[in-house]
């Protein structure tokens, strides 16, 4: 009989440092967001797919809430992002090889009806997103680093954004680069982050009151 784990591919319990209690695919634990980039030009054919894993990830009701705004280093836009990202995040995200301001709309017209409905769900729909894009870059080879460090405002202007988009994140993308690009204070922290356990963040029946 086959195990329920058969259709799985490539089943790991340790990638690098990181080990997993329950063995997953080495996507999950092998991806980490990095700082470190090269700067190479990012083709089309890969800066697209990522959008493309994007585009099909999970939504309530389908309402595809995600909106993505991006610039390649190069571009006058791309040092227009730059400059809206806080300081700590510029003096390593200006070797990205391009800047995503990812957004959400709530505002949705629900299959079948001609009213706009206001999504609960935007945020963490464009989280799915934002996680697809992710997954995918690192199928390709290449890494991303999602950021809050950035000044919204600035930002709103800098990418023309309406008023019903709201700016969840900047996403740098590149191909990992060498640790000394990287400030001096930075670099112990180019490795992949240890998580919680399992018993800590999942529970049966309910959660407890120190959760």
């Amino acid at each position: 009989m086959a195990s329920p784990n058969s259709s799985l591919v490539s089943l790991v319990s340790k990638a690098g440092d990181r080990a997993a209690e329950t063995p997953v695919s080495s996507l999950f634990i092998g991806r980490w967001s990095s700082r470190a980039m090269t700067g190479e030009p990012i083709p089309d054919d890969v800066l697209f797919a990522l959008f493309e894993a994007a585009r099909f990830a999970p939504s309530s009701n389908n309402s595809q809430p995600w909106r993505f705004a991006f610039a390649r280093r190069g571009e006058p836009d791309f040092d227009t992002f730059v400059g809206c990202l806080n300081e700590g995040n510029q003096v390593w995200a200006k070797d990205a090889s391009a800047l995503v301001l990812i957004a959400s709309k709530a505002a949705f017209t629900p299959a079948g009806k001609t009213e706009q409905s206001i999504s609960s769900c935007a945020s963490f729909d464009t989280g799915a997103a934002w996680a697809s894009l992710a997954f995918q870059a690192a199928l390709l080879g290449w890494t991303t680093r999602a950021m809050g460090g950035f000044d919204k405002d600035r930002a709103r202007i800098a990418a023309q954004a309406p008023d019903g988009l709201k700016l969840e994140a900047m996403i740098a993308i590149g191909r990992r680069g060498d640790l000394s690009s990287l400030p001096a204070d930075r670099q112990p922290l180019e490795k992949p982050n240890a998580r919680k356990s399992i018993a800590e963040i999942v529970f049966a029946g309910g959660f407890p009151a120190d959760c």
